[in-house]
């Protein structure tokens, strides 16, 4: 595969932006970084209750309602998650710059809260929306900003953690999943951190300690002894010997390794300290230098990464973004709702056989100028599809070129690796008489590319 085509996929979502990286990855970098936030908030959300005041006043309502009324509210909050989903989905595709959605992506699901427990769409948006506007920013400042989150607050029960009743659930997470990772801390300061978040629950726009449930002791977090705040207990997190390797891992494996070398990971962890945690440029020194070697195969696709290259490929300018969702969750990578507080584990877990049939089931689909339906996704058989409403799809080939020509150029653009029996394999769907004139061509070489996507090479970046 062409080195460009490579990063662009790892860099964004599809091949999108190949051209662009093209004219050199170091100013593709300056342009992604520089890449301007909207902050209009979405018109989905106008009738979704969002602040205090009217969360309180639709809680009083629903109190003494019937269960079609609550079931009606429950529904209505649903459909208004799935268009976040489908909003979120065309802001991907659509940015020229897609490396600061990848990157909130990243951060989705490293700081996971979740529409299932949170409930609350203006909650999830506005973490959302934090998220991408410190997506290059500073990791310290992120984690702070984000331990004020009312969709933080919610997810982990912090609403909960008040003087002399204290939950740790928020305590816990921010030292084993967030920042330092386990067996970098002791159950003591996980009750101490505790202490320091006790108090911390809704506010308008975010959270903020209410007086009377502040823990107003001393306590000692780390060998420091203070009456804390979450910021203070963030900033001992952040002096801690071993704060920056769990991040450098899971970035390197979001957009590089499966399994990234413990040497890579340390390297790179060291330069994030050195640089006080500022994001921007490790991942510039990351992705500059890790370009230069071959990393070939080392990957495998993520959902979002596997069908954004579908339409890609397939020139597909307006796919259904809310079907596009439902096959994101049939692929284990449901947007807002990951499984658990870990989040999308990746790597092996994105190619089980089930997600492998439903990837080949999509490719069918798409390949015939068919939408994504959850039917087809679901392989209820092929003829059951033969009523679904036409889209229109371009694969960009080389017209004037015979087979072998046409064979090679979709096999540098699609695949990292090949053998003599892949090979032949291509040559027996696309003969070596083929004429790229005849009628029937276009859907001959769309044959060998749905054949190509269901290749166990093609599934690796």
């Amino acid at each position: 595969m062409k080195t460009s085509h490579l990063w662009s996929l790892r860099l964004g979502f599809s091949g999108k932006q190949a051209p662009l990286i093209e004219r050199g990855l170091d100013n593709f970098l300056k342009k992604s970084f520089a890449s301007k936030v909207d902050e209009t908030v979405p018109d989905l959300l106008q009738n979704s209750p969002g602040t205090l005041e009217e969360l309180k006043e639709n809680r009083e309502r629903l109190k003494n309602a019937d269960q079609t009324l609550k079931k009606e509210f429950l529904t209505q909050e649903v459909k208004v998650n799935l268009e976040l989903k489908a909003w979120w989905l065309k802001k991907m595709r659509d940015e020229e710059f897609p490396l600061r959605e990848k990157m909130t992506c990243f951060w989705h699901n490293h700081y996971v809260s979740t529409f299932q427990k949170v409930k609350v769409n203006h909650w999830i948006y506005q973490h959302n929306q934090l998220l991408r506007e410190n997506a290059f920013g500073n990791f310290r400042e992120l984690t702070k900003q984000v331990l004020k989150t009312n969709a933080m607050v919610k997810y982990l029960d912090n609403n909960e953690n008040k003087k002399g009743k204290f939950n740790e659930n928020l305590s816990r997470e921010l030292l084993e999943l967030f920042t330092l990772g386990v067996g970098n801390y002791s159950e003591e300061d996980i009750k101490n951190g505790a202490k320091a978040l006790a108090g911390l629950g809704f506010g308008d726009k975010s959270a903020v300690y209410r007086p009377r449930q502040k823990e107003d002791s001393k306590m000692t977090y780390f060998g420091q002894i203070g009456n804390f705040d979450s910021d203070e207990i963030v900033d001992i997190i952040f002096e801690q010997k071993n704060i920056p390797y769990l991040i450098t891992r899971k970035i390197l494996k979001w957009f590089l390794y499966d399994n990234p070398k413990e040497e890579l990971v340390v390297y790179y962890g060291n330069y994030l300290r050195e640089k006080d945690f500022e994001i921007e440029p490790l991942l510039t020194k990351i992705f500059l230098e890790e370009a230069k070697k071959d990393t070939s195969g080392s990957k495998i696709k993520d959902p979002l990464v596997y069908i954004f290259q579908l339409f890609d490929e397939l020139n597909i300018d307006e796919g259904n973004m809310k079907m596009t969702a439902f096959f994101l969750k049939e692929q284990g990578m449901d947007l807002f709702n990951q499984p658990n507080v870990k989040g999308w584990d990746g790597g092996n877990n994105w190619l089980t056989s089930q997600i492998f049939l439903q990837r080949n089931n999509a490719s069918d689909l798409l390949t015939s100028g068919r939408i994504l339906n959850k039917k087809g996704l679901k392989n209820e058989g092929e003829n059951t599809q033969s009523n679904l409403p036409k889209i229109d799809i371009k694969l960009n080939w080389n017209t004037s070129g015979n087979s072998k020509e046409i064979i090679a150029d979709l096999k540098d653009r699609l695949l990292f690796a090949t053998d003599e029996n892949l090979q032949k394999d291509f040559e027996n769907i696309l003969k070596y008489d083929f004429n790229p004139k005849n009628p029937g061509a276009e859907n001959a070489v769309l044959r060998l590319f749905n054949f190509i996507t269901k290749t166990p090479e093609y599934q690796l970046i």
